[in-house]
């Protein structure tokens, strides 16, 4: 009687899940195992598998040295974008969480980009990054009588300049998340600390920080995917340039699959990027996560 009576819960349940389930189906979980499948052969135009290349499409990935830098070039924009992002974002929240009059208008302000599409911002910082005198970043520059900078035309310049716009991008999301996570803080326990001579920097450091650890945890996991599949702003500025420099792996697997008709290795380079991913996320739960302290 037991069993069957959750054999028919299962069942309701299913039912009501059934929607959701179709549209993962459809939009996730095919197209996953069908860019594992073809990440083993080698394509016509159309798609379509013609040749079995099994791993040996890995092993000419890892072997190319386009592609090792791709990664290399993916692995730094995320190290130059999370911290910077999260850092600046924790440095607004807690400005922001003050409590002074008007203060509203600043809490506004700094979650402003959270509303701004990819385009538009690409749009805005390639006036900023422009050389020679139009770019307002090089104008600037001439003011303090430094030299100008071709923000997305040198090796060394284009990534560090993507990651700046990355960093501007993502603040509005970390912003809110960072102050809606200080501002469920208990209050009575900085009170106490108050009240027992603790100061304002000693709050930040032994209160602050270890309550808000699930909120800074939960940033860092998102911001390292989503960064890893960067696409607009490469697409819009540099087109993987110069020189590769910032030909990082979403937009290589872009070029791969439908310029170069060649969606194998697309898919082998799509697998890949899965699994790096896939990778840092379990070393973040396995072991930053022990840092966390929550409540």
């Amino acid at each position: 009687m037991q069993r069957g009576k959750k054999l028919k819960q299962l069942l309701y349940a299913l039912l009501y899940l059934s929607p959701s389930l179709l549209i993962f189906i459809v939009f996730i979980f095919y197209p996953m195992l069908k860019t594992v499948y073809l990440s083993f052969y080698l394509t016509n135009p159309h798609g379509d598998p013609v040749v079995w290349k099994g791993i040996l499409n890995y092993g000419t990935l890892l072997s190319s040295e386009v592609f090792r830098k791709s990664l290399f070039s993916s692995l730094l924009f995320v190290l130059y974008t999370v911290p910077g992002t999260i850092l600046i974002a924790l440095a607004l929240a807690l400005l922001a969480n003050a409590r002074l009059r008007g203060i509203a208008v600043f809490r506004t302000l700094y979650s402003a980009t959270i509303g701004v599409s990819v385009a538009s911002a690409a749009t805005i910082w390639m006036f900023l990054f422009a050389p020679g005198n139009n770019g307002m970043f090089n104008y600037l520059l001439t003011l303090l009588g430094g030299p100008k900078v071709g923000w997305l035309v040198t090796t060394q310049t284009a990534l560090p300049a993507l990651s700046l716009m990355s960093i501007w991008m993502g603040l509005g999301f970390n912003f809110i998340v960072l102050l809606g996570g200080l501002q469920s803080l208990p209050e009575d326990i900085f009170e106490s600390a108050r009240i027992d001579g603790a100061g304002w920097w000693k709050q930040l450091q032994h209160i602050t920080f270890p309550l808000l650890s699930p909120t800074l945890f939960f940033v860092l996991v998102v911001d390292t995917i989503n960064t890893f599949q960067s696409f607009g702003q490469f697409n819009i500025l540099t087109q993987g340039g110069p020189d590769n420099a910032t030909n990082v792996i979403v937009y290589s697997i872009y070029r791969e699959a439908f310029f170069n008709s060649r969606f194998g290795p697309a898919s082998a380079q799509a697998v890949i990027l899965f699994v790096i991913i896939l990778a840092l996320t379990l070393i973040q739960f396995g072991v930053v996560e022990r840092k966390v302290h929550y409540q």
